[in-house]
């Protein structure tokens, strides 16, 4: 598998882990000084060591002397070995080529952002080396100390590990979104300092390198505005000369006030050792179909569009020299036409004035050689930015297929978006064509939050999967949206705060960010190390739910992964503006869907006719009923093991907080029921889409076979399902608002129990299909071993095969690949070989597989042996594939498949 290595060495112990680690091998005759509470602590930083005096380095040192000091050490910094008095203990920060580290036996891998902690000596005295080989490295080497001293339970363990641990990034980009679209609820944030010293600390210090503050995402297009505060950004930042460009009725005091916010902003990211990226998502100025807008722009026309845009460009590169890259939505949301290669190339010369190798990032979607062309033309460094899974959370894999609905027509499109709704459609969620070998550019992947935008969740397994899977095909790692991004986009925000919580106890004091610390922690560290040891996250538990840690941790993670297997396997849209699976808009299983708000979904639009996010390796409802009929089921993920690996997510996770509830010293605590809370959410949400996947099914088949007794299964199924929404309508009641926000249309707004009267009109439709008279002259089909096969357990044999995929690919000739049979028993009856290019707009090809004896003898090894073509691996791209088995008797696998977790990458990727 196509995975970028990192480095971890730690012995038996792991980075970040010194809770547990003795003393033994760090003790040394005569000089030793173990610290504990009341200890002198030196911190000794260098100043002719650039690393050790650099701003971000300088910044973490006073991060580590806080949380000493907090737990009772006396700590100090110090820039002389001599400095220190006899009985102190010193910590020594220092970089790369740090004297003071080499003279005390430490190696710093050479590698940015790498980070050593690590005993050592200098001269008698017993030392702690905290090394970086640059300012990152170095920060994430003194805060990992801190936030080990800060939340240990053994403060003093931290600083002495039993053995030097070094760490390298696994991503190269680690990346949070942040952005504003609504001046109700985001001015008060984007005008707090402490908010911004706090925020930018926990991703510094989580591992994070990376700051995307957005701008123009509050709408998709220029039409129907209302709240416009910053949409299209320059003239709410910053006067330009030469142009009487304003946003009316903007006073020029705030104004400058906005624009003095972001050098802010961007100064403090600099100083923790952040990249800012400054996103401008919008270039529209002329506002379609909106009298009630809160801001016009005035003095621009379509001739001044571009430079005053290139100038205002120029203008804040230069007064924020922190900003290190920009983000552009180049497609027709951004209210430029696509294909408009002279404006961007204007716009992108700003970056150039800037006299700085300034990053130019550009959204996927709409994409085309000719404006990467007007980019690369710029001689700054070029990323593309695809969206992972859409723009909603999937299974910690790139998805195997996109839709059909996104697959290119021949035809180029229309209007705004020629590319993106044409021959370009396949780049509207997906990688698409991007990761060919001999690109020039850098890849990154955004992971859109239209899955989950409120409920708490974290699961470490999943997220070092999402880690790994950063590197596929030489990109460069993930950004991530902030929690509750979208909240109060297209002017529905309101008065009151983004958490969403009406029971204002449980708002978390600080910041709306501060519930989530717990999944920003992962996030940030996993995509840094996705090995890192689980002593990292646990003791933000330990801190957060104290004697009920471990059995919380465990109802997180498997509470966690409910919504993502939802979405892949069932997606209802691909947009997270019209999909909200966690605050899920009946589509009935009964009747025709409206048009809104699923319009991306296949004719006729109802439950069963969904596709799956991943449609190559999840079944459809009406599909796989059908196969059930048909007596021919095939290796796709079908409906019916999704339900059942939801309820055995949900009960994990129920049995998980039943633990927690019976260990927490005090159920109500505020941290411990937010947790309890959205866990319990989650539990009814996957039983709920459990139990509707059955009736799903149940109802194809009724519809197939005429059989009565598979509608009233189907009834039984619904019913149940119903009541677990219920039980989440009354969960959150009175502990949500009863309107959030995500939105101005109704299904991006609202509560659970808003959403109970449609679940309701479903079934009695359903009820009275029962109720009525059967067609004249039909002649049902009993579906009795079938409606067993939905209700029953599932049971999908693990493929007793094995693989190992070539290392290389020598292009434009055959490709191998053999598939050893030797301990499938019974033997298989026929292998299927699926492969294709990493390219999202081409088809899968299929080949069957000749099951041959290698040897000849009774003794002989037996193996599925495919070959790819010459003439299709003569190509730019990676090839990836995956082998269906047919067993002599049972059910049809996937290999290398999913695996017990859900979380493998299901397929082989050859480069």
């Amino acid at each position: 598998m196509n995975r970028r290595k990192f480095i971890l060495h730690t012995g038996t112990a792991a980075a970040g882990c010194f809770a547990g680690s003795t003393l033994a091998n760090f003790a040394a005759s005569g000089g030793l000084v173990v610290a504990t509470p009341g200890t002198g602590i030196a911190l000794l930083a260098d100043p002719a060591d650039p690393v050790a005096a650099s701003k971000p380095a300088q910044w973490a040192l006073g991060e580590l002397r806080s949380a000493l000091t907090k737990r009772g050490f006396d700590a100090r910094v110090i820039t002389r070995l001599d400095e220190a008095r006899p009985a102190d203990f010193c910590v020594v920060a220092g970089g790369g080529n740090s004297a003071l580290a080499r003279d005390a036996g430490t190696n710093i891998p050479d590698q940015p952002e790498a980070l050593t902690l690590a005993p050592g000596k200098l001269g008698a005295r017993e030392v702690l080396v905290a090394g970086g080989h640059d300012p990152r490295g170095l920060v994430y080497a003194l805060t990992e100390l801190a936030d080990a001293v800060a939340l240990g339970e053994n403060p003093a363990a931290a600083l002495h590990p039993a053995r030097a641990v070094s760490e390298t990034p696994a991503n190269r980009v680690r990346s949070v979104m942040r952005m504003f679209v609504t001046d109700v609820e985001d001015k008060g944030w984007y005008n707090d300092r402490d908010f911004w010293r706090s925020y930018l600390t926990l991703l510094a210090s989580q591992r994070f390198n990376r700051l995307n503050l957005a701008f123009g995402l509050g709408y998709d297009a220029p039409s129907g505005l209302r709240d416009t505060y910053l949409y299209f950004a320059y003239p709410f930042l910053l006067n330009v000369p030469g142009y009487n460009v304003r946003a009316n009725p903007l006073p020029d005091a705030e104004r400058d006030s906005n624009f003095a916010m972001l050098r802010f902003i961007s100064d403090e990211a600099a100083a923790r050792g952040l990249q800012f990226q400054l996103g401008l998502w919008t270039h529209a100025y002329q506002w379609t179909n909106s009298p009630n807008a809160n801001y016009v722009i005035e003095g621009l026309t379509p001739q001044t569009q571009a430079p005053y845009s290139r100038d205002a460009l120029a203008i804040i590169l230069k007064e924020c020299p922190n900003i290190t890259g920009v983000t552009f939505r180049i497609h027709g949301e951004s209210g430029v036409p696509e294909g408009s290669y002279d404006l961007w190339k204007t716009i992108f010369d700003g970056c150039v004035r800037s006299g700085r190798p300034v990053e130019i990032d550009m959204h996927a979607k709409g994409m085309d050689q000719e404006t990467i062309e007007v980019a690369l033309g710029t001689g700054l460094p070029v990323t593309i930015s695809p969206k992972y899974w859409a723009e909603h959370l999937g299974l910690p894999y790139h998805q195997a297929a996109i839709r059909q609905a996104e697959m290119p027509t021949r035809a180029r499109g229309a209007g705004a978006f020629a590319q993106s709704s044409g021959a370009r459609s396949f780049l509207r969620y997906g990688y698409g064509d991007l990761l060919t070998d001999d690109r020039k550019y850098g890849i990154f992947h955004r992971i859109w939050p239209g899955t989950q935008k409120v409920l708490l969740g974290g699961d470490p397994a999943f997220i070092a999967e999402y880690s790994r899977e950063g590197g596929f095909c030489g990109s460069l790692g993930h950004e991530i949206f902030d929690p509750l991004s979208f909240k109060g986009r297209k002017g529905s925000g309101l008065p009151g705060g983004r958490d969403g919580y009406a029971d204002l106890s449980l708002r978390a004091p600080g910041g709306d960010f501060e519930k989530y610390r717990y999944p920003l922690r992962l996030w940030g560290r996993l995509l840094y190390n996705p090995a890192t040891d689980a002593q990292v996250w646990q003791r933000q538990l330990q801190a957060d739910y104290g004697p009920a840690a471990a059995p919380a941790e465990i109802a997180l993670a498997q509470a966690s992964r409910i919504l993502p297997l939802w979405m892949t396997a069932h997606a209802a849209s691909a947009s997270n503006n019209n999909y909200w699976p966690e605050m899920y808009v009946n589509m009935p299983i009964a009747s025709i869907a409206p048009a809104t708000p699923y319009n991306d979904t296949p004719a006729p639009r109802r439950f069963g006719t969904v596709s799956p996010l991943d449609p190559q390796l999840f079944s459809t409802i009406d599909a796989y009923a059908d196969e059930l009929l048909k007596g021919a089921v095939s290796g796709k993920y079908s409906p019916a093991e999704v339900a059942q690996w939801m309820d055995t997510f949900a009960q994990s996770a129920a049995d998980g907080l039943a633990q927690a509830r019976t260990k927490s010293a005090d159920v109500n605590a505020s941290a411990f029921r937010r947790f309890a809370i959205d866990v319990e959410a989650q539990v009814a949400l996957g039983r709920f889409f459990a139990q509707k996947l059955r009736a799903g099914v149940l109802y194809s088949l009724y519809l197939n076979s005429g059989d009565p007794a598979a509608l009233a299964a189907a009834i039984t199924a619904y019913k149940s399902a119903r009541e677990h929404w219920a039980h989440l309508a009354d969960v959150t009641k009175n502990v949500y608002v009863a309107d959030m926000t995500y939105g101005d249309g109704w299904f991006q707004r609202g509560n659970w129990g808003d959403r109970l009267p449609a679940i309701d009109k479903d079934i009695a439709d359903m009820e009275g299909i029962a109720a009525a008279p059967p067609p004249a002259n039909s002649t049902p089909v009993l579906a009795t071993a079938q409606i067993a096969a939905v209700l029953g357990r599932q049971t999908r044999p693990t493929p007793t095969v094995a693989h190992t995929p070539p290392k290389t690919l020598a292009r434009g000739e055959p490709l191998g690949v053999a598939l050893d049979l030797n301990h499938s028993l019974p033997g298989p009856k026929a292998v299927r070989l699926y492969y294709r290019h990493v390219d999202q707009a081409e088809n899968w090809q299929v080949q069957p597989v000749g099951i041959v004896s290698v040897g000849g003898n009774q003794l002989a090894a037996v193996a599925a042996i495919g070959v790819i073509p010459a003439e299709y691996t003569a190509s730019p791209y990676a090839l990836e594939y995956y082998f269906e088995v047919d067993p002599a008797d049972g059910h049809t696998v996937l290999y290398p498949g999913l695996g017990p977790q859900l979380i493998q990458q299901p397929y082989f990727v050859v480069g």
